[in-house]
């Protein structure tokens, strides 16, 4: 499951990442237009803080706004997919509680295996010590 939360928090991540180089891109290409008669054109080469915005031909523009806007949605429904993919959410409380009882008792079993293997492998070793301590006593 960790592996899942971890493709979960990248594709997120990423989105994140493509929201704000859509963002950018459009602030850096957009057309130098007014919207409404009062509207102004800000001469940015006169604020040193800002870069220069060059508009892209529309035809362009409009083509990598779609390509951006379809980037941003197959991201989304990957991160729908992974989201579909993490336990629990089809499950009912009373199934979760009912896995993690049947874990809890195969874990036992194990662990009484694991027991019995550390016995035996004792066992073992104790014969192995024995028929070597045999064959230096000649």
């Amino acid at each position: 499951m960790g592996d899942k939360l971890t493709q979960l928090q990248d594709a997120i991540d990423q989105l994140a990442q493509q929201f704000v180089a859509s963002i950018y891109y459009i602030n850096r290409h957009h057309n130098l237009e007014t919207l409404g008669p009062g509207d102004q054109i800000r001469d940015i080469k006169q604020e040193p803080d800002q870069q220069e915005v060059d508009p892209h031909p529309d035809d362009v523009f409009k083509a990598s706004q779609v390509e951006l806007a379809q980037d941003l949605i197959t991201k989304e429904q990957q991160i729908e997919y992974l989201i579909t993919l993490l336990p629990g959410l089809e499950n009912s409380v009373q199934d979760q509680e009912r896995n993690i009882k049947e874990l809890e008792e195969e874990l036992k079993v194990a662990e009484v295996q694991r027991q019995e293997a550390i016995k035996e492998k004792e066992e073992t070793m104790a014969k192995l010590d024995t028929v070597i301590r045999g064959i230096r006593r000649p």
